[in-house]
């Protein structure tokens, strides 16, 4: 028989401890092998690579949302108007002057006595000339792009020879928001998409922000956000200069497709400044030069401080049968190109007009102001009842004296408004006063 003491329990040992005592033990982790730790390693970095891609992919996604929230603000395009040379500038013209007179003397006073004032340059001397315009053209030469349209269809001859129809652009300014590149509006017709390659290659989507058929002008725009960085550090804002400051003999840089495909470079003479092509409701003066071009041509002229002084266009003196790179003086369209520029349209009324010059007046007998010679069919114009022999003598209470101040008077109205054109028009006693008023419209 057992021992009833035995089995009364200890003080200090109650039956709860007694019971569960085997929880105390310590249960010792099976060790992981190596082959088991390299399989946990493989695991993990394979969700790494799957949370990477997934990380990746919404990022892509996303970005294009986060790029239109978080763009920058979209700022007013200026472009700054011309500045008047200084009297330094002129005095130095004057000095210049003699000089070219002095050596012209100098030349005639050698060829009597047989001598030569200055020695022939040898070819070192003419490649390092050619040397310094390659650079300054190079220079240039990031502030274009080439604008194409984008086709459905293929171009089996573009396939053949690499040449695409394309037109040159000139990168005109960055809004915070795009990069914008003025170019010949010819690129616009029976097209929806274009692309625009810039100077290291790069070809990227635009849209067509605006465009002005009187002028010829479009603007294209591509967001900014879309341009690589290596992009930006091949290109620049080309700076729109002084075209007034041009004079017959210059030197010039013409780059673009003047020859029937892009990235043309050719360099030549200034020919003439004292002509001019007029468009419905102003003019502009045409800077001809001795380059020769295809007549489809487009391009961009340059003086040799690498500032854009003219467009090359097909719409200069299109019924020129000449081979001739003439440009459009840049100055002339530097407010149709702001105007372009903030997405807006160019003011339109539609007449072909002429100063009345003082020997009319005299002669004639005409008032002051701009001579009607033709109206644009279904135009504004028109449509208030302006007619051919009007003369035309103040707008929206500007006063007109002359086609340049006509043009500026009507780039001044928005587009859409009503304006009063006020004007003398020739009757059996004389010039009578009549007023016209007038929807301002556009011409896209």
């Amino acid at each position: 028989m057992p021992d009833d003491k035995d089995q009364i329990p200890k003080p200090d040992e109650s039956p709860e401890e007694k019971k569960y005592s085997f929880l105390q033990e310590t249960i010792k982790p099976k060790p992981i092998s190596r082959q088991q730790l390299a399989k946990q390693l493989v695991r993990i970095a394979i969700y790494g690579v799957i949370l990477g891609a997934f990380a990746c992919l919404g990022f892509f996604a996303l970005k294009p949302w986060m790029q239109d929230v978080f763009r920058g603000n979209l700022e007013t395009v200026t472009i700054p108007e011309d500045e008047e040379p200084s009297d330094d500038a002129k005095i130095s013209g004057e000095e210049d002057s003699a000089e070219d007179e002095a050596l012209s003397e100098d030349g005639d006073a050698s060829a009597e006595t047989g001598t030569d004032p200055a020695a022939a340059p040898d070819a070192e001397s003419y490649q390092q000339i050619i040397d310094s315009m390659n650079e300054r053209a190079e220079e240039a030469g990031k502030g274009i792009a080439t604008v194409r349209q984008v086709s459905g269809q293929t171009d089996w001859d573009a396939e053949m020879t690499g040449i695409r129809k394309s037109v040159t652009g000139v990168i005109t300014a960055d809004n915070g928001q795009e990069l914008l590149i003025l170019a010949d509006s010819s690129i616009c017709t029976d097209a929806s998409k274009w692309t625009v390659t810039f100077d290291d290659g790069r070809t990227y989507e635009a849209a067509l922000k605006k465009q002005d058929a009187n002028t010829g002008l479009a603007m294209f725009s591509v967001p900014r956000g879309n341009i690589a960085d290596t992009t930006w550090n091949a290109i620049k804002v080309s700076v729109l200069g002084n075209s007034n400051l041009v004079k017959q003999g210059d030197l010039v840089m013409a780059l673009g497709n003047m020859f029937g495909y892009p990235e043309g470079m050719s360099y030549g003479l200034i020919s003439s400044t004292d002509y001019k092509t007029a468009f419905y409701d102003g003019e502009c003066d045409v800077l001809a030069t001795d380059i020769v071009s295809e007549t489809s041509g487009t391009g961009v002229l340059f003086n040799i401080e690498g500032e854009v002084i003219g467009l090359i266009s097909p719409s200069v003196w299109d019924d020129n049968d000449g081979n001739a790179a003439n440009a459009y003086a840049v100055s002339d369209l530097k407010s149709a190109i702001e105007i372009l520029a903030n997405g807006e349209s160019v003011p339109y009324i539609g007449i072909y007009g002429t100063t009345v010059t003082k020997e009319l007046e005299e002669e004639q007998g005409m008032p002051a102001g701009v001579y009607v010679v033709d109206v644009d069919p279904d135009s504004p114009a028109m449509e208030a009842g302006i007619q051919s022999g009007d003369i035309i003598c103040q707008v929206g209470g500007e006063n007109v004296s002359s086609i340049v101040t006509y043009q500026s008077a009507v780039l001044q109205i928005k587009t859409g408004r009503q304006v009063v054109v006020r004007g003398m028009r020739l009757g059996a006693d004389g010039y009578v006063d009549v007023k016209f008023t007038v929807t301002v419209g556009s011409k896209p």
